[in-house]
């Protein structure tokens, strides 16, 4: 896929990810900058650029987080320089202040943001909308609907942003980014966009009068947005059903109308600009309606703006949609949600459904890895936690460890709000130890977070000394979204080795009492944990094991981990059945013919920690240890 980025062979069909045609139109509009903080189900696009950026002559790094990305982008923009900044939803909610303030004193060189939407929350804890966010700032929003858009519309926004002085907003959801599809391929340029000087009159400063002038652009943007080459319409020309679609709805709803033979007397308006909305471009197709279903993700954007848009030109239309309950207020769409949705329109009988089996698909919890050291660290904290007088309170972060407020972690948490937030909910619960509340306080964040957003907070919590354990539970990656580098994993977006950050020092250096512990090290590592708990102040717990994944092909093979049946109790064991309920790991199972333990060789990686907590000592491990 490496060669399809930087091949200049255009008219060329290839089948592309919509995360790979982003990639693509970026390399094809000549960018000279690209940062983004890994986030799915946009991870993907910084990471290929990573790779082809020194064949592209331009940069692309990881940054620390989403602010980082977005500010250095405006940065680059003051040199002219083409910048494509990567988030999701939870990202440009992060960059909110960045983001409002850059809209006002504008850019330079053309700017472009790429935020991804998680309807359902597939890789996320919501489904924000972040329409609004472009709304609230001002700023022009597109939104492809297949792949090929995704593509083209990436130097269209570069040469928009550049015409506008602008920052502009292209909106993908998951549907998009990892759908794939059929891309021609455009001609590369020879080199990128051409970098100039910064003048002594080169101004990008947020002040007040700056508004009345950014507000007059987006005006005068409309008229642009009126022949946008982007907006399309299908159907009749006078159509008395209109369906008004964004994104993957339009091609859901062209599906629904083949399907139900309703495409002939249907009209399809596709809008690929969401902010500003072509009005007259909207009016025209109203102005004969008499029933409109709006079809977007996730909330009634569309819906509101076309009633409003009705309301203006006195139009007497009956509107359906995210709004009214014709689809679902939350979730994601599905071709059948559509399906249900256009025939309620049409009036269209539903065709009938395919038979399929009744046989209920099989439930599944959702788990750490075999061999993760987060189930290890959630065990012992657990298991501390219990044997406290007053049981603790446990705050969690954003990270794979956020199934620790589930059964894979045995319920630890009580809370967890925002990516970076925990350190901060338990610095004001480590104050009120102080007023009457008798109980230990703990949060935790991955060492790819503490990097992120953790810093400011702790910096906070050791000026105040809050009594709470910050626990860094360091595997070495950024785990949850695909393994991307952060400062401390000494490796940067194109491969360069530098000098890795160590989190001890940095949090010695804010004045916190640091230990360092292995989750899998468990009787060592159970004594420091409880020694902690009881001592007052701030204190940091680094738990320091490789993510189980990255491990895996050092382990397998080299550790055998079998249970010896004539040790193994069964359900004698007073736990039960621990190795496959309490202590959760795929890697051990339950042989029922037996009533007894087993190992799943497939999925074991050898990490011995069973071996360690088996009740019974049944469970035995040759060659290694858990180390």
């Amino acid at each position: 896929m490496e060669w399809t980025m930087t091949a200049n062979d255009p008219g060329r069909v290839c089948l592309m990810q919509g995360n790979e045609a982003i990639v693509r139109g970026a390399v094809e509009a000549g960018i000279n900058f690209a940062a983004s903080y890994p986030g799915s189900p946009s991870s993907q696009i910084l990471g290929m650029l990573g790779k082809i950026a020194r064949e592209r002559n331009f940069y692309a790094q990881w940054a620390t987080n989403e602010v980082c990305a977005l500010e250095a982008c405006i940065g680059t923009s003051l040199a002219n320089a083409r910048s494509i900044c990567i988030v999701k939803q939870n990202g440009l909610l992060c960059v909110a202040d960045a983001l409002h303030c850059g809209a006002q004193h504008g850019v330079k060189g053309g700017l472009v943001i790429v935020t991804s939407d998680d309807p359902s929350a597939h890789s996320s804890t919501n489904e924000f909308d972040s329409r609004f966010m472009a709304e609230s700032a001002d700023l022009p929003m597109l939104e492809p609907t297949n792949m090929q858009e995704a593509k083209d519309m990436v130097p269209y926004a570069f040469e928009l942003s550049e015409r506008l002085r602008q920052m502009v907003i292209i909106r993908l959801t998951t549907r998009v980014c990892h759908g794939r599809g059929n891309v021609t391929l455009g001609p590369l340029p020879e080199a990128p966009h051409e970098i100039q000087s910064v003048g002594e009159w080169d101004r990008m400063v947020c002040v007040s009068y700056r508004h009345t002038p950014m507000l007059e652009t987006l005006d005068g943007l409309r008229e642009a947005f009126e022949v946008c080459p982007f907006n399309h319409y299908t159907g009749p020309e006078h159509p008395k059903k209109l369906i008004v679609a964004g994104g993957t709805g339009c091609l859901y709803s062209q599906e629904a109308l083949r399907r139900l033979g309703a495409a002939e007397e249907t009209g399809v308006l596709s809008l690929a600009t969401l902010w500003p909305l072509p009005e007259t471009l909207i009016a025209r197709y109203l102005a004969d309606a008499e029933e409109v279903l709006t079809v977007e993700e996730v909330d009634p954007f569309l819906e509101r703006n076309l009633q409003a848009i009705a309301g203006k030109n006195g139009y007497r239309i009956r509107f359906s949609g995210r709004g009214d309950g014709a689809l679902p207020r939350i979730g994601e769409l599905t071709p059948d949600l559509v399906l249900s949705a256009v025939s309620g329109l049409t009036g269209k009988p539903m065709p009938p459904r395919p038979k399929v089996s009744e046989e209920p698909l099989l439930e599944r919890d959702l788990n750490f890895c075999a061999g993760c050291p987060h189930r290890a660290t959630f065990y012992l904290l657990k298991r501390a936690m219990r044997r406290a007088k007053d049981p603790g309170i446990v705050i969690g972060d954003i990270g794979c460890y956020i199934m620790s407020g589930q059964e894979a972690g045995h319920y630890a948490y009580q809370a967890c709000n925002c990516m970076g937030s925990g350190v901060n909910l338990a610095e004001g619960l480590g104050q009120l130890t102080a007023y009457c509340l008798k109980q230990q306080v703990v949060t935790m964040c991955g060492d790819s977070t503490f990097f992120h957003s953790i810093l400011p907070g702790l910096v906070n919590a050791s000026y105040h000394n809050s009594n709470m354990l910050l626990m860094v539970l360091d595997n070495s990656a950024t785990a949850m979204t695909g393994f991307q580098p952060h400062p401390g994993t000494g490796i940067t977006a194109m491969g360069d080795a530098v000098q890795p950050m160590q989190i001890r020092p940095v949090c010695e250096a804010l004045g916190c009492k640091v230990t360092e512990a292995d989750p899998f090290d468990v009787e060592k590592t159970a004594e420091i944990l409880e020694d902690l708990l009881r001592q007052p102040g701030l204190k940091v717990l680094i738990m320091k094991q490789p993510c189980a994944t990255l491990m895996t092909k050092s382990r397998r093979g080299k550790v055998k981990v079998w249970v010896d049946q004539d040790k193994c109790v069964g359900d004698g064991c007073g736990c039960d059945k621990f190795c496959s309920r309490v202590w959760g790991c795929p890697g051990n199972s339950w042989d029922f013919t037996k009533n007894k333990a087993a190992i799943d060789p497939v999925s074991c990686v050898g990490c011995g920690v069973c071996a360690k907590l088996c009740p019974a000592g049944a469970i035995q491990v040759e060659g290694g240890d858990a180390k």
